[in-house]
């Protein structure tokens, strides 16, 4: 148990500093990720060296880097997540293989991910509402204008809702939960974008930019075009910016990070539970 404890602690020392590091500056450095790899890696090999027979440990820790690497890349280039949480979730990989039995280890990447997709998803909503109750007002107009342009999906989701609706009332009670999601689906997604459109975009000077910023829309400076990309601003855009003096809109981002702390805290409460589920396997 004494390697489930280290790597339990080493992580959430690093994930801790990650998130004051998010909420700070709103990124998270790449040697904070990188190392966290490192000492993983690390401690799974010298382990397994002095301490067991075999180096499984050590394997385990590898395949997990591997299936995360994967995963983080694909939430990175299906815009889920900006390229410091997609770091975090591959440094994950390297420690949630908690034992030697792959089987095993299958079972806790998928309850983490689970958990991390629920937390995320409340989390997300309640920090949106909290950004929407500051902003009401620019959120109210914006919704209108979104509610506006997206009346046909509105109404095709409602009649979708009532036939599914009256389907339940006739055949089967529980297709009355999924009339009700296709319902507020709709107005979910337009508040999201209202909040996006209205609340996450600020004008500031180019002095004020970061590496990684997120454009608004593409900047255009004497013939060269800065384009709004999911990758970000980089250092020699940002000079250009500077250069020019001119002000831009960037989108602003919620920290993601307290997700990646509150699943991985869930993820070490219900360790024991999680080696007798099986749900999947």
């Amino acid at each position: 148990m004494i390697e489930i404890a280290f790597l339990s602690a080493l992580t959430l020392i690093w994930i801790c500093f990650a998130v004051i590091q998010d909420i700070r500056t709103k990124e998270i450095a790449n040697w904070l990720n990188f190392s966290l790899i490192i000492f993983a890696l690390g401690f799974r090999f010298f382990y397994s060296l002095f301490t067991l027979n075999n180096f499984s440990f050590f394997y385990q820790g590898l395949i997990g880097l591997g299936i995360f690497f994967v995963l983080g890349n694909i939430f990175y280039y299906g815009k889920l997540f900006a390229g410091g949480d997609a770091k975090l979730m591959i440094a994950l990989g390297a420690v949630l293989p908690l034992t030697n039995n792959f089987s095993s280890n299958v079972r806790i990447f998928l309850f983490f991910l689970l958990i991390f997709f629920l937390v995320g998803a409340v989390y997300t909503l309640f920090t949106s509402l909290y950004i929407g109750l500051k902003k009401f007002k620019p959120l109210k107009r914006e919704f209108k204008i979104h509610f506006s342009k997206n009346k046909k999906i509105v109404l095709l989701s409602l009649i979708s809702a009532i036939l599914l609706g009256l389907a339940g009332l006739v055949f089967y009670l529980s297709l009355i939960y999924f009339a009700i999601i296709i319902f507020i689906l709709p107005y979910i997604y337009l508040y999201a974008k209202a909040v996006d459109e209205s609340c996450m975009i600020k004008l500031i000077p180019p002095n004020d930019l970061r590496e990684g910023d997120w454009l608004y829309k593409d900047v255009i400076l004497k013939g060269k075009t800065i384009r709004a990309n999911w990758e970000g601003l980089n250092k020699k855009e940002i000079s250009l910016l500077v250069k020019s003096k001119k002000k831009v809109l960037i989108r602003e981002g919620v920290p993601f990070s307290p997700v990646f702390l509150i699943s991985f805290i869930l993820l070490l409460v219900f360790y024991k539970w999680i080696l007798t589920w099986n749900m999947f396997i």
